[in-house]
């Protein structure tokens, strides 16, 4: 769920969650939404995802608490994950997690830090689970390299790692769980995977994300990190009816923590066939599940995809939708084909009578 759509950073990548940098569109008709514009932060597909909105900062109050209960009891939700924007910039922080807490969710948390040391203390007494913390640099110089060429000021990104040091141990003092969510384009980015890993303390999780736009040199980058760190895979786990899916290594001789984060080639069957972007090109993240919107007419509004905006509908029309129940149908059968392939893999890799005797190494 897109909480609200401000953030001190201008990261020349960022999505945006689908949605228009507001700053920047307010004087603009539907249909002429900037990519990017004076604030420097940027909305790589606001232009040419159909967006027909703008966001709205969502408030803590009924009207929050009756849709997520809704989508609870309609789509079997159990998890609510907070993003923006910067959500930690969201002045009423705390009270959004208590009341998505009190609907029955696990909350967790998208965030660059930049705020976390103020509001993680109040939002893990409120409930908070766990934060993936955004990492697009370790060093003030690594940071400041993908912000808009007028905002690469050491001193401001030197602000914002000490910002991002400071939320990553507010979460281990108040016991909420931490990940350092990490894309690793190429070999040039695997000394700042060592610098996190050795930083942090073990209850910090890192997760390796590869770049679909570098190919084949992320994917060996992130071998090579592996390879550097001895790492073993201990488990693979995949969300059904999603995209998302990671691998869970050991690594040091023993440590945990350490994951890499594949996206799965998966389109809803309908909803996505006749797409222009269902390629292995195009497509930079398959279903990835459902997204909360609510915008500047109060209106909460679902969204499937960033890269088609248009597909956004309200709430109530949604749950009446062909769409609705063609997720629900999909999760289903994408668990069943699932359980369906582990067991054959276990059946195949079971031991026989002499080797059960006589393990091997």
């Amino acid at each position: 769920m897109k909480i609200l759509d401000a953030c001190g950073m201008t990261c020349t990548f960022c999505h945006n969650e689908g949605t228009p940098v507001v700053v920047d569109n307010r004087a603009r008709g539907l249909g002429s939404f900037l990519t990017s514009g004076a604030s420097g932060r940027t909305s790589i597909y606001a232009a040419t995802n159909g967006a027909s909105f703008l966001p709205a900062t969502v408030p803590p109050d009924e009207g929050f608490a009756h849709v997520l209960q809704r989508l609870r009891e309609a789509m079997g939700f159990t998890e609510l994950h907070l993003t923006g924007g910067e959500p930690t910039l969201h002045p009423r922080l705390p009270d959004l997690v208590r009341l998505a807490a009190e609907q029955g969710y696990r909350v967790c948390m998208t965030s660059n830090g930049e705020n976390g040391a103020r509001q993680i203390p109040a939002s893990a007494e409120a409930g908070l689970d766990r934060v993936n913390f955004s990492v697009f640099g370790t060093t003030p110089e690594e940071l400041a390299q993908v912000q808009h060429e007028r905002f690469r000021d050491h001193a401001k990104a030197t602000a914002k790692i000490e910002a991002l040091h400071s939320s990553i141990q507010a979460c281990v003092d108040q016991g909420v769980r931490a990940r350092a969510n990490v894309v690793v384009l190429d070999h040039t980015h695997i000394e700042r995977v060592h610098r996190l890993l050795d930083a942090y303390a073990p209850e910090l999780s890192v997760r390796l994300l590869n770049s679909l736009d570098h190919g084949a040199a992320s994917i060996d980058a992130i071998r090579q990190v592996l390879n550097e760190r001895g790492a073993v895979a201990e488990a693979h786990h995949v969300t059904a009816g999603a995209s998302g899916s990671r691998t869970a290594y050991r690594i040091d001789g023993g440590r945990r923590g350490i994951h890499v984060k594949w996206i799965r080639p998966v389109r809803l069957p309908a909803t996505c066939r006749g797409c222009r972007f269902n390629n292995d090109t195009d497509c930079q993240e398959g279903f990835y599940g459902l997204r909360l919107y609510r915008d500047r007419r109060g209106r909460y509004l679902t969204g499937v995809c960033l890269q088609r905006m248009d597909l956004c509908q309200p709430v109530e029309d949604f749950l009446e939708s062909p769409l609705s129940g063609e997720i629900l149908r999909f999760r289903q059968t994408d668990r069943a084909r699932l359980e369906a392939v582990h067991h054959a893999r276990a059946v195949s890799s079971a031991p026989t009578p002499r080797e059960e005797r006589e393990p091997t190494a």
